[in-house]
């Protein structure tokens, strides 16, 4: 079997796990500690806070070969380069398992000069991005020049994408997907990672698969669409690529982890085509990212 490539995973600095919640307040992060430190009605956490150590350990029985490292889509720059600190820190302790990706704000000043210095220090793209969750709107001047210079230095954008129809939770955020192809179109040139199938954008706007750089990630499939729905978009476009939304527990009723392992397993039954498999698991991201 080929390698497997992860392109969807957080993970956070030892201050943040020790003390999420105390964190989030400390450093006026609401929306994150709605989204990522609520339990579940019976009293579980919705996801786990886990170790670099422990990462690895759950990539070497998942047979992940490497973890794209996404940040987060803080609501301030300080919070942004705490984490882009620590990721720096993952990717040259580990430069063989991790790539990372930068978490940035669109409304930071000297955007150009910092994401130089980001791609300077290794990191390969940005996001995981949610400019409406940050208060910006996606043709905002401000994202607009985030998405520009990211054209311009070659750097692919991870962006969260909430499915319309979709089920709502504590936390979850509005991203019309009329926005999201209208920014497509403007950047046909640009390489745009939309996670959680993009929210079915090629399904709902199929003229979207005609923009061959926009992929579409399967993060957080087991807890928002049914298997039938993950076959139709592996039927429908040859670009979607593996990422589990690791640390996010997938399968809560039946795992104590996050799952990795399972969801991996269950990806493979949607589709026996080798080629596809190939595709899904590695030969698109690494392409992306030219690994």
């Amino acid at each position: 079997m080929h390698s497997i490539i992860d392109s969807h995973v957080h993970l956070y600095p030892p201050e943040i796990n020790q003390d999420p919640s105390g964190w989030a307040r400390l450093n006026a992060e609401k929306h994150w500690e709605i989204l990522c430190t609520r339990r579940r009605k019976e009293g579980s956490f919705v996801q786990l806070f886990p170790t670099v150590t422990e990462l690895l350990k759950s990539m070497d029985d998942a047979c992940v070969e490497r973890s794209v490292l996404l940040g987060w889509y803080w609501e301030s720059q300080h919070s942004c380069d705490i984490q882009n600190a620590f990721y720096k820190e993952c990717f040259k302790a580990h430069p063989d398992r991790f790539s990372v990706f930068a978490s940035i704000h669109p409304s930071t000043k000297g955007l150009k000069a910092r994401i130089k210095q980001l791609r300077d220090d290794g990191f390969c793209g940005l996001g995981e991005l949610s400019p409406h969750s940050q208060g910006v709107k996606v043709m905002d001047a401000h994202f607009i020049e985030l998405v520009e210079v990211a054209t311009e230095f070659n750097l692919p954008l991870n962006i969260h994408v909430s499915d319309p129809e979709g089920k709502r939770y504590p936390g979850y955020v509005e991203t019309p997907l009329e926005d999201l192809f209208l920014l497509i179109k403007t950047f046909p040139v640009t390489t745009f990672i939309l996670a959680h199938y993009g929210g079915l954008l090629p399904i709902k706007f199929p003229d979207v698969l005609q923009y061959k750089h926009t992929y579409f990630d399967t993060a957080a499939l087991p807890l928002i669409y049914k298997k039938a729905t993950w076959s139709h978009m592996l039927n429908q476009t040859e670009r979607v690529i593996f990422g589990s939304d690791y640390p996010l527990r997938l399968y809560p009723g039946s795992a104590e982890d996050s799952g990795l392992k399972e969801f991996i397993h269950d990806l493979k039954l949607c589709t026996e085509d080798k080629d596809k498999q190939k595709d899904l698991f590695f030969s698109s991201i690494k392409s992306i990212l030219k690994l």
